[in-house]
């Protein structure tokens, strides 16, 4: 908010200034009004061109990248808009008691002149931005370049070329392209001691097993030893 106050506030100040000197001017030198009207408008627009411009450098200087600067247009549109209402509410308020100025009634001074001093201030500003964000990317590099770790400059393309040149990547085979289990040619200590683990785990599980059928076995034949006495 300040910043595109603050700009509204100046231009608003400027506005009321010049409007005095139009009228003090044209009531010296009634012939030449219109050149009068033009010239302090000139003045008044190179302002918002010199404010407009700095603000384009700082802007791009700040942000290099063209998609991270900030709206400025916004900004100035705003400072326009603050700067015509509040510049015709005084200059109005002038009027009553100082009659040399040229001015309206209220409504048209906050409305229609706020409007067309709001324009004398986002143009020639906007056009000032352009030009600065412009002047200060000529001076920058191509966006194709990039610095290297040791500050060095080398070219995106280079970079893609150095990629090409460890050579083909091999085939994935088709094993494991059809999802089967494809057994690594050197495996890994963990590799490893899975494989072993695996390996305990299913001694064990037969190990269990064979006591098990030996006990079925004893109990089997303990069974039929106690039915042949009976027999």
């Amino acid at each position: 908010m300040t910043t595109w106050l603050s700009r509204g506030l100046v231009f608003a100040a400027g506005m009321v200034l010049l409007r005095l000197v139009q009228g003090t001017l044209i009531n010296t030198y009634p012939t030449s009004a219109g050149t009068i009207s033009v010239l302090l408008l000139t003045i008044f627009g190179i302002g918002a061109l010199v404010w407009g411009f700095l603000d384009g450098v700082s802007d791009a200087r700040a942000n290099p990248d063209p998609d991270r600067r900030r709206d400025l247009a916004m900004r100035w549109l705003l400072a326009g808009l603050a700067g015509g209402v509040i510049s015709g509410a005084v200059v109005w308020l002038i009027s009553l008691v100082y009659h040399t100025i040229y001015a309206d009634g209220l409504g048209p001074e906050v409305t229609a002149f706020a409007a067309f001093t709001a324009l004398t201030v986002f143009l020639p500003a906007m056009l000032a931005v352009s030009i600065g964000r412009w002047w200060v990317d000529r001076g920058r590099t191509d966006s194709s370049r990039r610095r290297g770790e040791d500050g060095s400059e080398a070219d995106v393309f280079d970079v893609v070329r150095d990629d090409d040149r460890t050579g083909p990547i091999p085939p994935i085979p088709a094993a494991v392209a059809a999802g089967a289990d494809y057994a690594e040619e050197y495996p890994s200590q963990v590799a490893l001691a899975e494989r072993e683990e695996r390996e305990a785990q299913t001694e064990e599980i037969s190990a269990q097993i064979h006591d098990e059928a030996d006990r079925i076995d004893t109990e089997i034949d303990r069974i039929e030893g106690d039915r042949d006495p009976k027999s």
